[in-house]
């Protein structure tokens, strides 16, 4: 029983340590690290995609890429109870890697440092299927480019590339794994739509503003902002 404590205690120190790390407003600290506040500006979220648009793009690359790792890294996180010496099967161990993937995505979301008011989740869940569901990382992201390409939308985009990842992981491509993996990665799948949500509401009533690559571009989007009551 004594044994078991331990490994529970140890499991709960991951998880803990996976989701501050999810905490860790990247977005903001790199926007802030150039005199801006992406809290005040744009879309107000401390996301890549908004990092991109206010403060440049090689800091909403950085902050893409910052973002990811903190999914990937939770992941890592569920290797340090071995380490630790608590005995976790093959089973168990893949069920904490993806809660820890899972808490580092929560921390993203929901980050203690700033009253739980974080990103949207979609960097980091990317870093978490990069670890536990690289080939429905990959389809993912080939489908959000290609959406992203065609549309300019990132959070069209964004949502497409949950559901396809969503319901890939029932096909028989992950038949071995257990139900209960199809169900968490449908649940995170799920709540990256559903903080969309105000996004696709703008997007039925045709009022979400596309991806600006050029200045042109930039001013068309501008215009049209102008243009609404």
């Amino acid at each position: 029983m004594i044994a078991c404590l331990s490994d529970s205690l140890n499991a709960l120190a991951a998880l803990t340590l996976a989701y501050l790390l999810g905490a860790i407003p990247f977005g903001l600290l790199l926007g802030k690290a150039r005199g801006v506040d992406v809290r005040t500006v744009g879309s107000r979220n401390i996301g890549a995609t908004n990092v991109f648009r206010c403060v440049g793009a090689k800091w909403g690359i950085l902050a893409f890429a910052c973002d990811m790792l903190k999914g990937l890294g939770g992941v890592w996180c569920a290797a340090l109870p071995a380490l630790w010496g608590a005995e976790i099967g093959a089973h168990g161990a893949l069920l904490l890697r993806v809660l820890c993937g899972a808490a580092a995505m929560l921390g993203h979301i929901f980050p203690v440092w700033l009253g739980f008011r974080g990103g949207k989740g979609v960097s980091t869940a990317l870093g978490l299927l990069l670890g536990v569901a690289p080939l429905a990382a990959g389809v993912g992201l080939g489908v959000w480019g290609i959406c992203f390409l065609a549309s300019r939308y990132v959070s069209l985009s964004s949502c497409l590339a949950a559901v396809v990842v969503g319901g890939m992981v029932w096909t028989p491509l992950y038949a071995a794994h257990p139900r209960w993996f199809a169900i968490l990665i449908t649940t995170l799948a799920l709540l990256a739509i559903i903080k969309h949500r105000a996004n696709l509401a703008r997007l039925c009533r045709g009022q979400e503003n596309r991806f600006a690559f050029t200045a042109a571009q930039r001013a068309r989007r501008d215009a049209k902002q102008e243009e609404r009551p």
